[in-house]
């Protein structure tokens, strides 16, 4: 497992570069990823980023279940935004998180569908396939929040280009604070 990266690290505000060949490194780095999602607690992860364990590649996981299936994202490339978006408010909505901004939480709105071009792979072959796929819903929102960490941008840029509130959670109380 892989320490998760936090602010104000550098490498979070890097833009990654394209995974090449799917070569020993990158496949350790994969795997490296999804075990350290896996163990994510206190929040459970839904998404990681290459960038978020010290690694400058275009990947990220997505897994919109707690325990459900790991989506791999190489070199993903979000090609065309729904106009519908999410438009969380008061307790309604997601309210999104960030693990390498631990205990910290903002309504930000984000398209309600995307669809992606990507590459993925098994856990098998090892063999890269080009995918170009519809999301909607929460793993939409998901992505959307891995592909900025791909382009080093963080969920908190996002609340200050939206005016959004941002909380951090002191035990069970959430308390608004400024950024």
């Amino acid at each position: 497992m892989a320490q998760i990266i936090t602010v104000p690290s550098e490498i979070l505000r890097k833009p990654t570069r394209a995974v090449t060949t799917l070569d020993k490194r990158v496949i350790n780095v994969i795997i490296d990823m999804i075990d350290t999602l896996k163990k994510t607690t206190n929040p459970e992860g839904v998404g990681l980023a290459a960038p978020q364990i010290g690694e400058n590649l275009s990947i990220f996981l997505a897994r919109p279940e707690p325990k459900g299936e790991i989506f791999i994202f190489i070199n993903p490339e979000i090609i065309k935004y729904s106009q519908r978006m999410t438009h969380p408010t008061g307790k309604k909505g997601v309210y999104e998180g960030c693990l390498s901004i631990p205990g910290h939480y903002a309504p930000v709105k984000r398209s309600m569908s995307v669809t992606v071009k990507f590459q993925t792979t098994d856990l098998r072959s090892w063999i890269l396939v080009d995918r170009t796929e519809v999301f909607t819903g929460f793993i939409a929102h998901v992505i959307q929040h891995e592909m900025d960490h791909l382009n080093g941008i963080l969920f908190i840029d996002r609340v200050l280009a939206q005016q959004a509130k941002l909380y951090k959670v002191e035990g069970k109380e959430w308390v608004e604070v400024g950024i």
